[in-house]
């Protein structure tokens, strides 16, 4: 087995001492960093006047820093409080006729998958592509697509089996059409490259891959499907009514375009932080490096596992892989919690296990964890 070295010390983690963290899929450690930007964040929230000025100016950077990990231009990014939320504004906004259809799969996350959930009642379909043995293929969505498909929905990597989709081939074969496409990149920003630039809708979690928690989540939007749907949310940062109106409304009253469009409200200006200093990291160590990083350490999961006998379900070939490799197993919950008790931490629900290796792995936990499998395999 060839020796693979963290990017990242897990020093500069919180509680790693002692354990095997293959788990950034699920819950990634706390960055030890991250409480001097609390402590900052305590300053400036005390400070009245000044102290929102500042943090505004932690969001704008914020959202550069979003721009360039994604690539665009960061005035088309948004923060929203969930990446549900990205979905969801697009199902809520949207012009939807009785005819139109919505392409998905049937392996998607929830969020992806049911954001449409009430459209059927007003005569859109709603298009589950399969899987074939547990990989989508790109082919058969655009297969499912027609002149009627308003939106084509999808993780760019699988939470389920870790399949990374051709992001860039889907929007190709979308080109020249009205569909709009929608891509949570949860699973890959942070670890692997999102080609949010191709895209029409792209929104991350922040609690895996980037290092930081719940609260917000990033939201690329196009110019395309600025257009082509409406804000459904309004409130003092969305509307032009400062100072504008002053303390008297009336209507009509002017929207603002993006970034402000999807933000009616205050963002949630302390998790923005955290998500600030954890992409200054991810940032500087080079989401290049840190792509081939966890291919690498994917790879080697992958060899072992198949050693084991255990049934992998995440693609062999490299370019479709991502940060996550995925095996079934049918007492996955049970697996989990008999890792826990050897300190080696990886996510099992749903009949399948996943391990997430970040930054901060090496092979030595590739080592430890299918040594710990060798053993909780054995004993069943």
């Amino acid at each position: 087995m060839p020796t693979i070295n963290p990017l990242v010390s897990p020093d500069e983690f919180v509680g790693l001492e002692g354990l095997t963290h293959l788990c950034s899929g699920g819950e990634a450690p706390w960055l030890k960093r991250q409480a001097k930007v609390y402590d900052e964040f305590c300053r400036l929230k005390s400070d009245s006047y000044r102290g929102r000025d500042s943090l505004f100016e932690h969001l704008d950077g914020c959202r550069r820093k979003v721009g360039q990990l994604w690539g665009v231009d960061s005035q088309r990014i948004s923060f929203m409080p969930s990446a549900a939320e990205g979905m969801n504004w697009l199902a809520r906004g949207l012009d939807w006729q009785a005819g139109d259809n919505i392409v998905t799969t049937n392996l998607e996350f929830p969020s992806v998958a049911y954001a449409w959930k009430n459209l059927p009642e007003r005569g859109v379909e709603i298009r589950l592509v399969p899987h074939r043995d547990w990989q989508i293929s790109e082919q058969d969505l655009l297969n499912t697509a027609d002149n009627r498909t308003r939106v084509l929905a999808v993780s760019q990597v699988s939470f389920y089996t870790g399949q990374n989709l051709d992001i860039q081939a889907l929007a190709k074969g979308l080109a020249g059409s009205e569909t709009l496409l929608a891509v949570d990149a949860t699973h890959a920003s942070g670890v692997i490259d999102v080609p949010a630039e191709v895209t029409d809708l792209c929104v991350s979690s922040c609690y895996k891959w980037l290092l930081a928690t719940h609260g917000t989540a990033p939201c690329y939007l196009s110019e395309k499907a600025e257009h082509l749907a409406r804000a459904t949310t309004f409130g003092w940062r969305n509307l032009d009514v400062w100072p504008a109106q002053g303390a008297e409304r009336t209507f009509p009253v002017a929207e603002f375009q993006m970034p402000e469009k999807l933000e009616p409200g205050n963002p949630a200006m302390a998790i923005i932080m955290f998500l600030e200093e954890s992409l200054g990291l991810l940032l500087d160590v080079g989401i290049e490096r840190i792509e081939k990083h966890a291919l690498d350490l994917s790879q080697m999961i992958d060899q072992g596992l198949d050693d084991l006998g255990l049934k992998v379900i995440t693609p062999s070939e490299r370019q479709q892989r991502s940060g996550n490799t995925c095996f079934l197993d049918s007492n996955a919950e049970a697996t989990r919690k008999r890792l826990e008790k050897e300190n080696v931490l990886i996510w099992g629900e749903y009949g399948r296990m996943r391990v997430s290796g970040h930054l901060y792995n090496s092979s030595g936990d590739v080592t430890r964890l299918l040594d710990a499998l060798g053993t909780v395999h054995r004993q069943n």
